[in-house]
């Protein structure tokens, strides 16, 4: 006909292949986003808690710690979470009324339960590590060691945490495990550089702990741990009644006996006098020569201010005489010689940082420990106003002991004080031995199942290789059932 246009023949947009193919298009491209959402959403992290109680001489503190609940190579990754500084004195001091060592736990318990998730607190492990203090109470009263242990005991079991046990750790325990915790947290255990070694300070005793290429001679001395697929021997002594506060009462002693009305101290500043009781002073097992007659009478206390003398008398609390192995530090006991570097923690850092030393070397140490000790006690005491006069006026004598004990006890040099390192924290977590017993005891908790993506990283790439292809393929479909948009017009064909 002669009013016939040729045209191109075309499908029209609302044919039942074209509206088809949009359909699965639409629903591809939304499963291809949803998919993608869905596995790149971000994991919930699931957390394992768990408390440690550091029952030291002096006080006591609780620490917090959490960690994944999925462990990498056999540890858990551990970090400290929260702590709590428990009020009053070490549990130890609660010998005459043991029901008052429960009591004093019992706010950083309340305390704990606000930093732990509520639906946590019953999975959520708590262990009490009673150090020095009460290793020298069992000592010298078994039993009333044995009701205060008891006491503290009775208030964890109470608490809504899992309880799994109280008890005094030996002091190779308490050295080893400060070991595990300065090379954790300095990642040492990941280095092929090696590890650190370890030296702790407490009031009643301190620890030194490290790897050392020799064997050693003495097993009591010796500890074997398993850490991220590696093995470790280390060399570990604790010096029981070399602690900080009761060497200072071994001292005393050398310098009192036999007992007079007042005593002359190189370790405490000039102008300083102090009336003290015997028992007060002495009332320890680590002291022997001390009377009991004597235990009444008391003396005046009064400082002199010198260094050099200062440590001789310190000095004499050192037996170098005796040693049947191939080598000692002090008092018979066998150590190998000093390799690597040393964490320095507890009152080795929070002395050496009061006394401005932690950065620098032996020589500077001690000359700056000669001008602080000659310095009269009334300039000091005006120089810190805040510090209690009790601890103010024993940083000459702890830090001349310090010093003392490092160099002529575990034999550091001029050469190697360097590679000493006085740290208090690393990377938010305290220094000490609480955090790598935590790290010891999380090896024997299960790890949960991980929460895992939706697929595999492959079958994820395969599945969107082929959501992929697919709209390629509807967007053929739409190509041929539709053609491709013309802009000429159609022209008429007479």
């Amino acid at each position: 006909m002669a009013e016939q246009r040729e045209m191109k023949a075309k499908t029209p947009w609302h044919s039942g292949k074209v509206i088809c193919v949009a359909v699965f298009f639409i629903a591809a491209l939304i499963t291809l986003v949803a998919i993608a959402f869905v596995q790149n959403k971000p994991i919930p992290q699931k957390y394992k808690y768990g408390i440690v109680l550091d029952a030291g001489s002096s006080h006591t503190a609780v620490y917090i710690y959490e960690w994944p609940a999925e462990k990498e190579n056999n540890t858990g990754m551990v970090r400290q979470r929260h702590t709590c500084a428990v009020k009053g004195k070490g549990i130890s001091s609660y010998a005459q009324k043991s029901s008052g060592a429960g009591q004093s736990l019992m706010e950083c318990i309340e305390d704990a339960k606000g930093n732990i998730p509520a639906d946590k607190h019953e999975e959520t492990p708590v262990y009490l590590g009673a150090t020095a203090g009460m290793r020298l109470l069992r000592m010298q009263d078994s039993e009333s060691a044995e009701e205060v242990m008891t006491s503290v005991k009775a208030t964890l079991m109470s608490s809504p945490f899992d309880y799994q046990g109280a008890r005094i750790i030996s002091g190779q325990e308490e050295g080893a495990f400060g070991w595990i915790t300065v090379n954790y947290l300095g990642k040492n255990f990941r280095k092929a550089a090696g590890t650190m070694g370890a030296l702790d300070l407490g009031g009643a005793s301190t620890q030194i702990t490290f790897v050392s290429g020799q064997s050693v001679e003495s097993p009591d001395n010796s500890m074997d741990f398993r850490l991220y697929g590696n093995d470790y021997q280390l060399y570990t002594h604790s010096f029981l009644c070399y602690g900080k506060d009761q060497v200072l009462k071994l001292a005393l002693e050398k310098r009192l006996m036999p007992v007079e009305t007042s005593l002359e101290d190189p370790c405490f500043h000039p102008g300083y006098s102090e009336k003290k009781s015997v028992k007060n002073v002495f009332d320890t097992p680590c002291v022997h020569t001390i009377n009991k007659e004597d235990m009444d009478k008391s003396f005046t206390h009064n400082g002199t201010g010198n260094f050099t003398e200062c440590q001789s008398s310190i000095m004499k609390v050192f037996n170098f005489s005796q040693c049947t192995n191939s080598r000692c530090s002090f008092n018979g006991v066998y150590q190998p010689p000093i390799e690597g570097t040393f964490g320095a923690f507890s009152a080795f850092y929070f002395v050496m940082n009061f006394l401005n030393l932690t950065g620098h070397s032996l020589a500077d140490s001690k000359r700056g420990l000669e001008v602080y000790c000659n310095t009269p006690w009334d300039a000091i005491k005006e120089r810190h106003p805040t510090v209690k006069h009790k601890y103010l006026a024993e940083y000459c004598f702890s830090g001349t002991y310090i010093l003392t004990l490092l160099e002529n006890g575990y034999n550091f040099t001029f050469e190697n004080w360097k590679h000493i390192s006085f740290i208090d924290k690393i990377e938010d977590s305290n220094a000490g031995w609480t955090l790598g017993y935590m790290l010891n005891l999380t090896n024997m908790i299960p790890a949960e199942a991980p929460d895992t993506p939706l697929m595999p990283h492959g079958g994820f790439v395969t599945l969107v290789l082929f959501l992929t292809i697919f709209l390629l393929i509807l967007l053929l479909l739409w190509y041929k059932f539709l053609g491709l948009p013309s802009c000429s017009s159609p022209k008429e064909v007479v």
